[in-house]
């Protein structure tokens, strides 16, 4: 499964083949497929989980990745003229934007 993460996005998997679990955002039900869970960037280690039990995902689904750690954003970069992703702090049962997006424009500002 492709999703719109990558190894610059989030590279302790690539690093230190650490294990951050991945689930559907909305809860599913029925038996839980396998799947290898794999970025965009056509690397052999934009891959962030091999084999890994999850249901049917469909385009526009969100997944969560989980236990990302303190040094997520510090280690992500701009790797092959990617944006980082927008920072979402999850408090109970409420989110709140921490960190936008980046857009193609924040690439080339400082050129």
């Amino acid at each position: 499964m492709i999703v719109d993460a990558a190894m610059n996005d989030f590279m302790r998997p690539a690093l230190y083949d650490a294990t951050h679990p991945i689930t559907r955002a909305a809860r599913s039900s029925g038996p839980l497929g396998r799947a290898d869970i794999v970025g965009p960037v056509c690397e052999s280690g934009d891959c962030f989980l091999q084999d890994w039990p999850l249901g049917t995902v469909a385009p526009g689904d969100v997944l969560v990745l989980w236990g990302a750690g303190a040094y997520g954003t510090t280690q992500s970069s701009n790797y092959n003229s990617r944006p980082r992703p927008a920072e979402i702090l999850v408090e109970g049962t409420r989110t709140r934007l921490i960190r936008r997006r980046e857009s193609r424009a924040d690439l080339i500002r400082g050129e």
